[in-house]
């Protein structure tokens, strides 16, 4: 019971920071600079330009049939913190807007689309890591999804790109277009390293005949595991060995040099790993180990 209410309160704690976050990144960067960040916000920042109508009250009416619409389709994923995330996300803006106000950090509209995509970014990665959500497209986008077959993510992209084009035309500048759209994929870079972090592993594959002795070369000089997977080849029908290891960065250049010595002709494969459970490699905490007693 006592790890239960922690972890809800170190959740909550992570929403909170990640909305004050998200709140100084509009009112540093975007507002300012009317660059859109897409999704909600970016229509409550063109109706605010219109009609002086507060960003974060905007954002929670609009959000509210998009939630009810979510709640009603999907039941139980919008739940009490997706709501709770939603409401403080959004009342940051005005709290920084308004309540303690705070001035805009550069006159530069590049610097502010840059830092203000990745802060915006790192804030949504926050509240997402709490079991928040800011709702938004990433309503729309599943909403889409289950009436079409169109996928969440494609759906979630065109509607961010029709509000980042109408903000451009609204606005009558189409460079605010331009630097919206580099606003966005930072956004979706700073979200991504949140949640996953920084690659510190690699996995890699091996298909080659000389399988058996790049294994046992692996584990020999690097005192490092390696699994032979037994696999088919879809073309020819062959019975192939492939290798499979996962290694520190350093170890990649090594690894490579040891099977194109045993196979000149080797079919290698190398991706990122985010996180390794197991033996000789330290987990990522996603929360915090509260101790006992």
């Amino acid at each position: 019971m006592k790890r239960k209410i922690f972890l809800h309160a170190y959740h909550l704690f992570l929403m909170a920071l990640g909305s004050t976050v998200a709140g100084l990144a509009y009112c540093w960067f975007l507002i300012p600079h009317q660059v859109i960040p897409g999704g909600v916000s970016g229509i409550a920042m063109i109706l605010n330009h219109f009609w002086n109508t507060p960003v974060g009250l905007a954002t929670i009416v609009l959000n509210v049939p998009l939630f009810a619409a979510g709640m009603k389709m999907f039941g139980a994923t919008y739940g009490v913190k997706s709501l709770v995330g939603l409401l403080m996300s959004s009342m940051m803006i005005d709290f920084f807007t308004y309540v303690v106000p705070v001035e805009a950090l550069t006159h530069d509209v590049i610097m502010a689309s840059i830092f203000g995509g990745l802060m915006l970014g790192a804030g949504i990665g926050l509240v997402f890591r709490g079991g928040g959500s800011t709702g938004g497209t990433d309503i729309v986008g599943q909403i889409v999804n289950r009436l079409t077959n169109l996928s969440t993510g494609t759906a979630i992209l065109i509607a961010d790109a029709l509000i980042v084009v109408g903000a451009g035309l609204a606005f009558g500048k189409v460079e605010l277009a331009l630097y919206a759209f580099l606003n966005i994929y930072l956004q979706t870079r700073a979200i991504d390293l949140v949640l996953e972090g920084v690659s510190y592993t690699r996995a890699m594959f091996i298909v080659s005949d000389a399988a058996e002795g790049i294994t046992r070369t692996i584990v020999k000089k690097l005192n490092r595991g390696a699994t032979l997977l037994h696999a088919t080849g879809a073309y020819s029908g062959q019975e192939r060995k492939v290798v499979f290891s996962v290694m520190s960065k350093r170890e990649v250049a090594r690894v490579r040099e040891i099977a194109k010595e045993h196979d000149p002709h080797a079919f290698i494969i190398i991706t990122d790993v985010f996180e390794v459970l197991g033996e000789g490699f330290k987990p990522r905490a996603a929360d915090p180990v509260m101790p006992e007693g």
